[in-house]
């Protein structure tokens, strides 16, 4: 069965049709993406983002927010901001974003269980002889003992009430085989 007529015919671009205007169309009709829930909540979609920046208190260009320190520039700044000074509409928004940036943050900082029982077994069979655990047969990795004295450096210090239990119960274990 024969081809259809005209689909091998290459395909001619268009120069007459503006592609940016139709891309830029498309992308003012689309709603910005806002990370924050608080703006997000309080977002008026029949506003600009400007308008609803300044409603809730944040700055819509940087530049002008923060000035840069040139004296004609300041005078010039500040002559419009007394004149276009708005007022917050929607402080709640500030205020909880300043709240949740003053909540300390959480170490979600771990170490994989693979890296805990390698340290203790070293630490178990060799104490802080550094060389002997570099020559360990479980030292699959082929660690150095400047690798492994900071691999147990990190454990030290990422969970450091229990290395202290673990280093006592070493110390029992061996008072008692004693």
């Amino acid at each position: 069965m024969p081809k259809a007529k005209g689909k091998s015919r290459r395909h001619k671009y268009s120069y007459n049709l503006n592609r940016k205007r139709l891309y830029r169309s498309a992308r003012r009709r689309a709603a910005p993406r806002i990370a924050c829930s608080h703006i997000r909540q309080a977002w008026d979609p029949t506003k600009s983002v400007v308008q609803n920046l300044a409603e809730m208190g944040l700055a819509g260009d940087p530049n002008k927010a923060v000035p840069i320190s040139k004296k004609k520039l300041l005078e010039t700044e500040s002559n419009e901001q007394d004149q276009g000074q708005k007022l917050v509409r929607k402080p709640y928004v500030l205020n909880e974003m300043e709240y949740e940036a003053s909540l300390p943050e959480k170490k979600s900082n771990t170490l994989s269980r693979d890296l805990i029982d390698y340290v203790k077994y070293m630490i178990q069979n060799h104490g802080e002889n550094y060389k002997e655990m570099a020559r360990d047969e479980k030292n699959y990795y082929q660690d150095t003992p400047k690798q492994i004295k900071r691999k147990i450096n990190v454990y030290k210090n990422f969970y450091p009430e229990e290395y202290k239990d673990f280093v006592a119960s070493l110390k029992q274990e061996k008072m008692e085989v004693q």
